[in-house]
């Protein structure tokens, strides 16, 4: 089992206390923050490649956003559909859209053949499924156009102490203590 905490920032646009929330996010995953991009689907060409040497795809995608990102089926990924590739390429992935306020259905943007194949696999929710896995890698997206300067430098600030070491600081080892939930 290999699972991934996907973070896009814009999520954090309608919550009050965005800082602390993402705190409870990244306390929870219990690994430093290793991708950070400022486009979604640059995120999803990540974790192809530190996949690809190990032969390993992820059973769980935990999408903290505040869009779905399956908004077509264009054959190149783009911001608005990775999340869609991310289903297709690795056909036995969970996903859940962790969004406090949903603002559409995937069912509304892919035909209808397609939304069959994919929705089992495929849940929404303002909270984690229960036994949900922690992830083995945590990405971040920084989304510059979609939250607003302020937000996204508290953010950024919270991100900083979570991101993985620089050489000869300890790689992959916890920058901040772990608290449990």
């Amino acid at each position: 089992m290999y699972s991934i905490l996907d973070i896009d920032l814009d999520y954090f646009n309608a919550l009050t206390d965005s800082a602390r929330r993402l705190e409870e996010l990244l306390d929870w995953a219990g690994c430093p923050v290793s991708v950070v991009v400022e486009r979604h689907n640059h995120a999803f060409a990540r974790w192809r490649r530190l996949l690809g040497g190990r032969n390993t795809s992820p059973s769980h995608i935990l999408h903290v956003d505040e869009h779905h990102d399956m908004m077509d089926e264009r054959k190149l990924p783009n911001m608005a559909n990775f999340i869609y590739h991310v289903m297709r390429t690795w056909p036995r992935c969970q996903v859940h859209w962790l969004v406090q306020y949903p603002i559409d259905c995937p069912s509304m943007w892919l035909d209808q053949e397609t939304w069959s194949c994919l929705r089992h696999r495929f849940s929404r929710g303002p909270n984690r499924p229960a036994n949900w896995p922690r992830p083995d890698l945590v990405s971040v997206c920084t989304s510059p156009e979609f939250v607003d300067r302020k937000t996204r430098s508290t953010l950024l600030g919270v991100l900083d102490r979570y991101r993985k070491p620089s050489r000869g600081q300890g790689i992959g080892r916890r920058t901040t203590p772990r608290s449990e939930p």
